[in-house]
């Protein structure tokens, strides 16, 4: 048999994507974080297990540099790397802006960095010193307002950019978005007041730790569902296509002459 020596040397099976299955496996994962979280408690505050070979503090989501936290890091820089892609897909299709996408992934690369590094909590002490004793209460960790203030700027920037969505994605951004704001801010301040009153080292304060880091986790992962389902519905086929340079053939001119 003459084998056609044209042939490609070896044929790469189609890679398919299920946003379905990709959010279920992310779902599980979260899940699991926050059951491991929730018992890690349990077992400091009632059974008085502060470590159990480090597996607490491992585990504990209102901690930083643990499995939780690089699991949130993880989510976020998902979320920046295909609203990257979507921002690339839409600066070559007439008439779509891709300011919007573009905006929205330099925000989530800052965002992984917030969680890696908890620079909000930064805000705390300025914010303190600058209205004084009214911060009290769901305002005890005062770097809420300002958070709040950008959210509302925010969402009047991106007003435009989600009314030009299809339906589905729209809906499904804004349930992402209650989910995630909903724990890191709405949760959060209900554990300020919590904080304010008994302080932040008992089971209920690491119960609503948990709850509100469960909600930002889940929120990513719906957030990353709904870009994987959006780029099923608009760009069903994206083909990577990696391209050398080009080297002139023996005997042509690189530089003809015009």
């Amino acid at each position: 048999m003459i084998k056609d020596s044209t042939a490609p040397p070896f044929q790469l099976d189609t890679l398919s994507i299920k946003p379905s299955m990709i959010a279920r496996i992310l779902g599980l994962v979260t899940l699991f974080l926050i059951i491991a979280s929730i018992s890690g408690q349990v077992l400091k505050f009632v059974f008085g297990h502060d470590y159990v070979h480090g597996l607490v503090q491992l585990f504990y989501v209102d901690l930083e540099e643990n499995i939780p936290t690089f699991y949130s890091v993880l989510l976020l820089l998902l979320a920046a790397l295909l609203l990257a892609l979507l921002a690339v897909l839409h600066a070559r299709m007439p008439g779509r802006h891709a300011l919007g996408w573009t905006v929205l992934s330099i925000g989530f690369i800052f965002m992984a960095y917030d969680e890696a590094s908890s620079v909000h909590e930064k805000l705390i002490e300025p914010m303190r010193d600058l209205l004084g004793d009214r911060l009290a209460g769901p305002l005890y960790f005062a770097w809420v307002i300002p958070g709040i203030l950008l959210v509302l700027l925010l969402g009047l920037f991106f007003l435009k950019f989600l009314r030009q969505l299809p339906s589905r994605s729209r809906r499904n951004f804004l349930v992402a978005a209650a989910l995630y704001l909903g724990g890191a801010i709405g949760v959060e301040m209900a554990g300020g007041y919590y904080a304010e009153l008994y302080g932040m080292k008992d089971l209920t304060y690491g119960m609503i730790a948990t709850v509100e880091e469960g909600l930002e986790m889940t929120g990513l992962v719906v957030f990353l569902w709904a870009l994987l389902d959006h780029l099923a519905d608009n760009h069903p086929e994206i083909r990577l296509q990696i391209v050398k340079k080009a080297k002139n053939t023996p005997g042509t001119n690189p530089h003809p002459e015009t």
